[in-house]
Parts: structure tokens; sequence; C-alpha cells
């Protein structure tokens, strides 16, 4: 494929403007970096989709400047978050598991500490929503264009430049893209991955009583939902019985919900309908009301899928593309959008010629092995959920049914504080044995789903605490790089503050003299990468330059050098 005239130039070529896309295009577009994604869809998700937006995202979309923005989004403030199971929705509730509302998450999570201390907490949230956030934030940026009714169909990897052909659904009209690289976010049937000659390793379907197999999806709208229903308001909805299992997402906590139930084997002959799909609800809900149903269609869970590689030369592959996850725990959207955290400030600094060759070789290295953790942890729990049968008496007006459904309950108490109160494995993902993660002697926390131990040994997120001002500790970090000076006795960091001017690093030097904070993080000083993990950590800057080397990719023992054209070009981004 020869470069045609009219070829349009990039820095990076983006395919698929789901939620990995849409925060790598607003990731890179913060950094004057020229972005253009394409997606084949009309617009963003008009389908709820993922229903949870995980503490470590939400932190990351305040880095950005619009957590509270989606906070806002979805259910009302005052409208519970908790987990509750039924026989049926409208018949005995036999557990539930109480979450604050959004409008309480400010108030609450100032008072959190040890494992949840964080900046923001989860929010129950629709993807549909979050995806008009991410949206406007992209398109907000002057550097970004959006495409919507476009897909890829071809590219070349030319070692210095990725030249792709997309075209118009609707048109037909090709044009010519030339882009230093490009991402494929294309979802989890990925013609980019497949082009590549990556494959899923991992657990493929795996049939269960409940998330494994075939499950039938349905967007609906039912008004009177609430009136009708005898028990408190809550976030998502199960259903235990012998009949039907499945579990219903309030969208908006008003008419609009997400209802999947699981389809056993044979149970449906021919093509689901409308109405096959409103009998399912009316039997997970024990009564009949007015319902209209906005969309279904069916999916496979059981899915533990991790792409064997997630680069290859110019081209990488990121959110579904690279990893599929069985819904549990709301790990896939939240592990996609930390993948766009971390290839976007690499891919930047390459561009900009700050990059060694080791910065892009640890996107694989880094994201493949939490890909992996991650899916692990959502079988787990899927596991968890699927692998409990409803007993034969469980509907049972008996002393037979009143003790299986306190069985039940007991046993879904502890499965709802497995799969909800996690968070280890949201704040506890770690980059060890990446090859811009220098050696520390500190031990590796255990990796629990339930338990966090804050740590600054570098490779993972920096310890979170409150500052004396009410700010988060995140909050005064700068937008790329930052040192913390910490305690009363942290020594100058002049050394660093030179080595990134000669690097042509964005480089914020931050003084906290709290001891408590610097017991914390058992350091007088701490790099802080841009993706606001743990990059080093140590007590004078007297190796800053080789400190800098290693983290930004280059030789350990090589002096710091610009590399490529542009290097060191500074690229104001210009984002409304």
């Amino acid at each position: 494929m020869g470069l045609e005239p009219s070829a349009t130039e990039v820095d990076v070529l983006v395919a698929g403007a789901g939620p990995s896309g849409l925060m790598l295009a607003i990731e890179l577009g913060r950094r004057g970096i020229r972005v253009l994604v394409v997606d084949e869809k009309a617009s963003t998700a008009v389908n709820p989709q993922a229903n949870a937006t995980q503490a470590r995202t939400m932190e990351h979309y305040r880095r950005l400047g619009f957590s509270e923005d989606v906070r806002k989004l979805g259910l009302p403030v005052d409208h519970p978050t908790d987990i509750a199971y039924f026989t049926r929705l409208t018949e005995r509730e036999i557990a539930r598991f109480s979450l604050p509302s959004s409008g309480q998450s400010g108030e609450v999570v100032r008072k959190l500490r040890g494992s949840w201390s964080a900046a923001e907490l989860p929010h129950r949230v629709s993807q549909k929503y979050v995806e008009v956030i991410l949206r406007r934030e992209a398109e907000a940026c002057d550097t970004v264009t959006v495409r919507f009714l476009n897909r890829l169909t071809q590219f070349t990897d030319h070692g210095d430049h990725v030249e792709a052909v997309v075209e118009g659904v609707e048109t037909g009209e090709k044009q010519v893209i030339r882009s230093r690289f490009l991402v494929g976010a294309d979802g989890g049937r990925s013609p980019v991955r497949e082009a590549l000659g990556f494959v899923y390793e991992g657990e493929g379907e795996r049939q269960r009583e409940m998330m494994g197999g075939h499950m039938l999806a349905v967007y609906l709208r039912a008004p009177d939902f609430f009136d009708i229903m005898p028990h408190p308001k809550a976030w998502m909805y199960w259903t235990f019985n012998r009949q039907r299992r499945s579990w219903l997402a309030a969208v908006d906590g008003r008419q609009d919900f997400a209802f999947h139930t699981q389809i056993r084997p044979g149970e449906i002959e021919g093509e689901v309908t409308a109405e096959i799909a409103k009998e399912m609800f009316y039997q997970a809900l024990g009564k009949r009301i007015d319902v209209e149903v906005l969309s279904f269609g069916m999916w496979t869970a059981g899915f533990a899928l991790v792409a064997n590689r997630l680069r290859k030369g110019n081209v990488f592959i990121s959110g579904d593309a690279a990893h599929l996850f069985t819904p549990a725990g709301g790990l896939g959207y939240n592990t996609a959008i930390e993948d766009s955290v971390n290839l976007a400030w690499k891919l930047a600094e390459a561009i900009r010629g700050q990059a060694g060759p080791a910065l892009l070789d640890s996107y694989e290295a880094e994201r493949r092995k939490l890909a992996i953790r991650n899916t692990g942890f959502a079988r787990a729990l899927a596991d968890s959920m699927g692998l409990y049968f409803a007993p034969a008496e469980i509907e049972d007006d008996s002393p037979a049914g009143e003790e299986a459904r306190r069985a039940a309950g007991e046993y879904f108490n502890g499965h709802t504080r497995a799969e909800f109160n996690i968070p280890g494995i949201t704040f506890g993902g770690r980059y060890d044995g990446s090859p811009v993660i220098p050696d520390d002697p500190a031990p590796i926390p255990l990796d629990e789903p339930s338990s966090y131990v804050p740590t600054a040994k570098p490779g993972g997120r920096p310890p979170h605490v409150w500052l004396s001002d009410g700010r988060s500790i995140f909050d005064v970090f700068g937008k790329e790089w930052t040192l913390l000076r910490l305690g009363p006795a942290a020594p100058e960091a002049d050394g660093f503050l030179a080595a990134a001017r000669v690097a042509g690093l964005d480089l914020e030097i931050v003084t906290l003299d709290d001891q408590e904070i610097r017991d914390i993080y058992e350091a007088d000083l701490v790099l802080i990468r841009p993706d606001q993990i743990v990059a080093w950590r140590g007590e004078s800057d007297e190796n800053a330059a080789q400190v800098l080397a290693f983290v930004n990719g280059f030789a350990e023992t090589l002096p710091i050098k610009a590399v490529g054209d542009g290097a060191g070009e500074d690229r104001e981004a210009a984002c409304r």
C-alpha cells in the first residue's frame, strides 16, 4: 500500500470508540498529540453495557477533571446502591449488601482509612452514560477527531509509520491515514488483533448455573417497577430460584433497567423475541406489569481470555481486544480504562522523542500481567455465583424452605462482600518485573481481593492520604511526572529538575513536610509516573539522571539523550 498524496497524517490512529479508545484519545489529546478515532458504530453505546465504575477509574477521572460529572450520571443522588437477592423480585428477599448513594460518597470517602483510603469511591453508572462524557472530553481537544460510521479496513506497519485505510460505513468512501502508531481498541472480535496474528489464551466459554454459557441481555422500561416492589430500593437485584437465575440493574433509578438472565441448554428453540424476553423478566419479577423492551440480544458468559501479545512494532491492542472477561466485579471496562492510562503517556513520550526502547515494551509487560490477574479474579467471582445451585425447596412456605433461604442468604452475603468489597483488586494491581520499574528491597504485598496494603514500593498505586488542607494527595500531583519531597528533612531536588530539563520532561516538585506521610511512603524522595504509579523512591537526587533514564526506557547506564525527530518538542494541549 503506497502513501497517497491525499493521505491524512496523525500521530495516533485509534480503532474503536468505546471506553478504552476514548480514554486513550483524552489522555493523548491533553498532551497535544494528534489523534484520529474511528468506529463503525453510529454513536457511543445505546445499551447500558457495564454497570460499575471502580474507585481507581474514578480517581483517573478525577485527575482529568470530570469525576464529578460522571458521578452525577445514572441513579438519582439519593438512590441506594445496595445489592439485594430475592427468590423472585416481588417475593422473598434473602440477602442484602448496603452501600451508600452517590450523594453520600463525598462524606463517606473522607472517613475511610486503610485498604479503602481513596480519593474517590466507586460509582454505579451504566457505561452508556459514561461514554457520552468520554466522547465530550475527547472532542474538547483540538488535536482529537472522533469519527463514527468509519471503519479501519487494512493497515501496514512500515517501521517508522503505519499506513491504514479507513472506510465510511454508509458512503464506502476510503481514506488513507498515516500515523506513527495504531491502537486497536476494537472489541472482543478485534480485526486489529486478528491481523497481527495474536490469539486469546485462557479459559473459553464455561457452562454454569449462572454467569456461564448463553445469556440474554434485555434493556427494558418498566415505569411501575418501584411502585409494586415490596422491598427497599437497590441498585442491583438478583433472583435465585429453580426456574430463573438473573440479575437486574437499575439504570436511571426511575424506569429503565438492564436485565440479564441465564439461558439453560435447550431452553430456547429458534430465535429469541421481545415477547420471550418479557416472559423471562416476569418469571424473575413474580408479577406481570407493563414493560417495554427497548432492545435485547444474546451474549456468552464464562470467558477469561487474554491475548498472547499486546504489541507488534508500532501497533498495539487494548480493552476487549486485549482481554475478554466474564462481567463479575465490573473488571472488564475498568481494566480497559487502565490500559489506556498506561499506554497514552508512553506513546506521547515516544512521539516527542523522550522514550527509550524499553518504555513501549513495558506496556505489554505491565498490562498483560494485570489482565491475566483480573480475568482470573473475575472467573473466581463468576464461579462463586454460578456454581451455587438453588435448592428445590427455596420458594417453599415450609421449615425446609425457611432453612434453604437462610442458608442461601448467608452464602450470598459472603459472596457479595467478596465481589463488591474488593480494594485489593481495585488498588492492588502492580507492575513488578516491568523493564521500567526498578528493584526495591521491600516485600511485594500479598495480592488478595478483599485486602489492599498501601505501599510506595515502585510499581504500584501511591498510598492515598488526605492532606491537612482537605485535598487528596493525588490532587497535588503534576500533570506528568511528579517528585515528592516528603518529611521535614527532605533533601533538595535540583538534580532531578536539571535532569528533567535535559530530557525534556515535565517534572513538578511537590514538597510535603508531614512526617506521617513520609513514614507511609518510607522515603524522602518518591517519583510518580504520569499514570500515577510509583516509579522510584530514594533518599537523594545524586543519581537523578540515571533514574530518569531508567524509568523512561533507556539502558540504565546510558545518559539521557533526545531520540528521533521532534525530540523534546513542547506541544501545548488545546482542550476546551
